[in-house]
């Protein structure tokens, strides 16, 4: 009885060794699967190579510039294309107009606002821009008589049997010599009266390039007058380099200019007479105490010392 106990509890024990062994046997198996030994070798082809991000797409820009006001009128006769520094005042003074017209004209919203490039009328709508400066040439008039009428101092009938004066040969009459006074015409717009604006002595003579008038000497406070009959359409400060500026406007020909003022006595739009006291003369945006002086026949500077009578 003691003996087949014995021998149960050694099967027991054989058996639960083999199942440890078994057990051992399979984690083992396990283990080397996970093993990396046993992994498969992968090869990276591109471990010297970065990846490169893709370039960005271009966007799409909007080139077509927005054309800026009368471009399609650039070039033409009445209009000016707008240039850096310019200002409306400017613009007017270059061109024989008041700046109020050209507003007007031009249907600006700000006439402090104006840009480079931009093209402005500068004729009044409706006028014939290609006539500015010219003037019509009159025909001169030729009178026609029958050839039998009797001409004023013509001489008496011979009397029979006498012997007629020669006559002189008569010179043919050519379109110059038929009318010499309509060659040398001048519209009534340059029969201007014209007055020294102020009594000193001139300072600086014309020159188209630089100063485009004259500069009067005196002293601050010296009286500065009209030159001739006109209108005030301009006065104030806005125009650099010309301090307190007046400019008159005479006609469709002539415009005036009286700058560096240090008291403006007019104001726009005002009606003023040939030696009426306007301004005050002084040194505004000027080194010394001066009157700039300037004539402009359709905008162009001309030298007003061929206009102004003799001293």
């Amino acid at each position: 009885m003691k003996m087949a106990q014995r021998m149960k509890s050694r099967s027991g024990h054989r058996w639960q060794s083999v199942a440890a062994w078994g057990l051992l046997l399979a984690v083992g198996v396990l283990a080397g699967c996970a093993s990396p030994v046993n992994r498969a070798p992968v090869e990276d082809r591109n471990s010297s190579v970065r990846p490169v991000a893709p370039a960005p797409l271009p966007t799409a820009v909007d080139t077509t510039a927005k054309p800026l006001p009368g471009a399609e009128n650039a070039g033409k006769p009445g209009y000016y294309t707008v240039k850096p520094g310019d200002t409306l005042i400017r613009v007017g003074l270059e061109n024989g107009q008041n700046w109020k017209d050209l507003v007007r004209w031009n249907s600006l919203d700000n006439p402090n606002i104006i840009e480079v490039g931009q093209v402005l009328r500068v004729v009044a709508p409706g006028s014939d821009a290609t006539a500015a400066g010219t003037r019509p040439v009159l025909q001169a008039k030729v009178e026609t008589r029958p050839l039998d009428a009797a001409k004023p101092g013509a001489s008496a009938p011979l009397a029979p049997g006498a012997t007629p004066a020669p006559v002189a040969p008569v010179a043919p009459v050519t379109a110059a010599a038929a009318a010499p006074a309509v060659a040398g015409a001048r519209d009534a717009d340059d029969d201007m009266p014209w007055m020294w604006p102020a009594a000193g002595p001139v300072a600086t003579p014309f020159n188209d390039s630089t100063s485009k008038g004259l500069a009067i000497s005196g002293k601050a406070g010296d009286p500065v007058v009209a030159a001739a009959d006109g209108r005030v359409i301009y006065a104030g400060a806005g125009l650099r380099g010309y301090g307190n500026l007046v400019i008159l406007k005479h006609n469709n020909t002539y415009l005036t200019a009286y700058a560096h003022n240090q008291t403006l006595l007019v104001k726009e739009d005002q009606a003023v007479r040939r030696g009426q006291k306007i301004a005050e003369m002084g040194s505004s945006d000027a080194d010394r105490v001066q009157l700039h002086f300037e004539i402009r026949k359709q905008g162009k500077p001309v030298d007003p010392a061929r206009l102004l009578p003799p001293r």
